[in-house]
């Protein structure tokens, strides 16, 4: 009886005990979980891991000016390859991209960046009108074209977002509905398929959790 007894008093404890973790976690405005690091590890002499980082880059954006690393510095950011004549599942990307940027307007640290895969069809002021129609206005979400082999490296090498059709060769076409989240470190930290919408849930709420990350790092330096 005294076994039983203890048993529901045990019961009654662990949720309580994790309310109460769950209560100082808020008031400390510690994230809930941390996202997990995607890519090749290595170890660096002081025995810290190093983890995979995306590759310089250079583009052109829907404005004619140039975007590279130095644009994202210190911001998380979703990235995606389209084209805009695709009929298939580039709307439903691009709408879905519309949740993104939406939810987070007031937020300065927070970009879309979306590559074209066909740059020689996709020009500057094609891009600035598909911009428009998914009512882009600012520099928060931006459509970029360039050199189409460093666009497809990009999307290989950098964002480990291949292609489902082909060998993978460095001349397939690249066409994936699939996006990447990039933290401020230039972190890969998830992957998302953005023709399903739960799985665009799922990237808001990992967007967020990211925010929080970086905003208790800064509270605890």
């Amino acid at each position: 009886m005294k076994f039983k007894e203890g048993y529901y008093w045990l019961l009654l404890l662990i949720p309580l005990a994790f309310f109460g973790w769950y209560l100082i976690s808020k008031k400390e405005n510690k994230p809930l979980r941390s996202l997990p690091y995607f890519g090749e590890k290595n170890q660096v002499n002081t025995g810290e891991t190093s983890y995979h980082t995306i590759q310089p880059f250079l583009f052109i954006n829907q404005y004619g000016e140039e975007v590279s690393e130095r644009t994202v510095k210190g911001k998380i950011y979703v990235t995606d390859f389209f084209f805009t004549t695709c009929q298939s599942i580039c709307p439903i990307m691009s709408t879905a991209l519309e949740r993104v940027y939406n939810q987070f307007k007031d937020r300065d640290d927070v970009m879309i960046l979306s590559h074209t895969v066909a740059p020689e069809e996709d020009s500057v002021q094609i891009l600035k009108a598909y911009a428009s129609l998914h009512g882009v206005n600012d520099k928060r979400w931006l459509f970029l074209t360039g050199d189409k082999k460093h666009l497809y490296q990009m999307a290989r090498k950098s964002y480990l977002l291949n292609t489902e059709e082909g060998k993978g060769d460095a001349d397939d076409f690249i066409h994936t509905q699939n996006f990447a989240l990039v933290d401020k470190d230039l972190h890969l930290r998830g992957f998302y398929d953005g023709t399903d919408s739960l799985e665009v849930n799922r990237l808001l709420i990992d967007i967020q959790l990211l925010l929080d990350e970086y905003a208790y790092k800064e509270k605890n330096k």
